[in-house]
């Protein structure tokens, strides 16, 4: 029995670091006191082979050398140490570290340890490397296995394979073209979940239209006023977010729920009081309005400078929106962008509620369907304007804390939002919020589609001029609100 395979047999908890340290290069003698020492670069520390603590005095060290068989030798030793480990993730970066590295008789162990394995993603990967090793061997009927074990694979060192062996002209006809029929039913699969991964960044992006959206699309449907600060009421949610983290620097996880209040607050304060100290002078002139609401976009614009300074600021994702849910070795969903798309819908269904279950809400759809009606029978247009106008703010102030979840906190943040509001309440119909949803998620998706072809800046200008050519046809948009004709007439 070989040294490599002593060291794996002897059940020593540093076996593995060893054997690894050994094939690196990195195991050392002292030759002062004879110990083994491993060291990982000439000037970094010495640590103890089997107890894994540091020396202190270094010393003069000689490298244990071995020859190019030996290390061969090493691989199957070290993986099936690091296969034994309980951790799944561990045993999983040992399955995958051995893809290529593996000849045709390692494939016996390989097929062990499948035999023990539990894990999904742990098995799939040692088939793939059982199946690597495989079509190295030069024997078509252990060719033809591994090829149909790897068309299954959607890995990427599959794939490869599988093009090599297709193109390989030493390889038997027959496993060329298993191969690349293999390889058109894998590409196929790929390009199927990859769709799939952009209708997930479209709902994502979606999301965050919609939460910026339909608060305009209240304000724009109630009163229609044309607000051109909403979007800076998205930067005053972002920025409460960032400094509610710096009062919680220790509570980061629990410092996004107290955002979300504060967020709605701050945002829907500053709502009321545009609407209070600005707005009400301008109803029914619309071109002074969104001249005064561009003035006002851009002082709070010069007020967050003056306050936090024009440089960005980072918001901290809670450890809890970290990583991400592999769903194959393809596809894998973000937990930021999922919990964002799970907090819109809370949100739209939220309001849903206020608008069809509370005074407020009733009061507002009465205004929008007949202003003059609703007043005759005691409803105060004012004060429904004053809180529509707040509710909708504080709306855009959440969606402000979504956004610093997978962007940088800035000045500009809300400006790059707020043709796309606009957008998406014009064609799903003004003042409908089943519309700004619907509006919403298909641009967002749509626009994702067409950004890997046209990239991002030609994608949005043909997403306007979608939605021109479709105003062109139907005016009202997607889901037209009733009532505000007859108000006016």
């Amino acid at each position: 029995m070989d040294v490599a395979e002593q060291i794996a047999d002897s059940g020593h908890p540093r076996a593995a670091a060893v054997l690894s340290a050994l094939k690196d290069g990195n195991l050392y003698v002292h030759q002062s006191d004879g110990r083994i020492v491993i060291q990982q670069d000439r000037q970094g520390p010495v640590v103890d082979a089997t107890s894994g603590k540091p020396i202190a005095e270094a010393g003069s060290l000689e490298k244990i050398r071995v020859n190019i068989l030996m290390r061969r030798q090493m691989g199957p030793a070290i993986a099936r140490l690091r296969l034994a480990s309980p951790d799944p993730e561990e045993r999983l970066a040992a399955a995958k570290a051995m893809y290529g590295e593996l000849a045709p008789d390692d494939v016996a162990m390989i097929r062990a340890r499948l035999e023990k394995e539990d894990n999904d993603r742990v098995r799939d990967a040692l088939r793939v490397a059982a199946s690597l090793a495989l079509l190295d061997s030069g024997e078509e009927a252990q060719q033809l296995e591994a090829v149909e074990v790897l068309g299954e694979s959607l890995q990427n060192e599959a794939r490869n394979a599988l093009r090599q062996a297709a193109g390989e002209e030493d390889n038997p006809a027959a496993v060329q073209e298993a191969a690349a029929t293999a390889l058109e039913t894998v590409e196929s699969r790929v390009a199927f979940y990859d769709r799939l991964e952009q209708v997930f960044f479209g709902l994502s992006l979606g999301s965050v239209l919609l939460l910026a959206a339909i608060g305009l699309a209240i304000t724009f449907g109630v009163m229609g006023v044309i607000n051109m600060a909403h979007g800076e009421f998205l930067m005053l949610g972002a920025y409460t977010t960032f400094v509610v983290q710096q009062l919680m620097p220790n509570h980061i996880g629990l410092s996004l729920f107290v955002a979300l209040p504060a967020a709605f607050l701050v945002a829907g304060a500053f709502g009321v009081a545009l609407e209070r100290g600005v707005i009400r002078f301008l109803y029914g002139r619309p071109l002074e309005t969104l001249l005064a609401t561009f003035g006002v976009s851009l002082f709070l614009q010069q007020l967050v400078r003056t306050v936090f300074s024009p440089l960005n600021r980072s918001v901290t994702t809670p450890e809890w929106m970290s990583g991400s849910i592999v769903i194959n070795p393809v596809l894998s969903l973000t937990m930021n962008r999922l919990v964002i798309i799970a907090f819109a819908l809370l949100v739209f269904i939220g309001l849903l509620l206020i608008m069809n279950r509370t005074t407020l809400g009733l009061k507002v759809r009465a205004v929008a369907q007949n202003r003059s009606m609703a007043r005759a029978v005691g409803v105060r247009g004012e004060w429904v304007d004053a809180m529509t106008f707040g509710l909708g703010a504080g709306i855009a102030g959440l969606g402000g804390v979504a956004l610093s979840q997978i962007t940088n906190v800035g000045p500009n943040l809300g400006q790059a939002y707020i043709v796309d509001s606009f957008l998406v309440v014009v064609f799903g119909g003004v003042g409908n919020l089943f519309g700004t949803l619907t509006a919403a998620l298909s641009l967002g998706v749509l626009n994702k589609f067409l950004e890997p072809t046209t990239g991002a800046v030609l994608a949005k200008v043909l997403v306007l001029v979608f939605i021109i050519l479709f105003i062109q046809k139907r005016p009202q948009g997607l889901f037209p609100q009733r009532g505000r004709a007859a108000s006016e007439g």
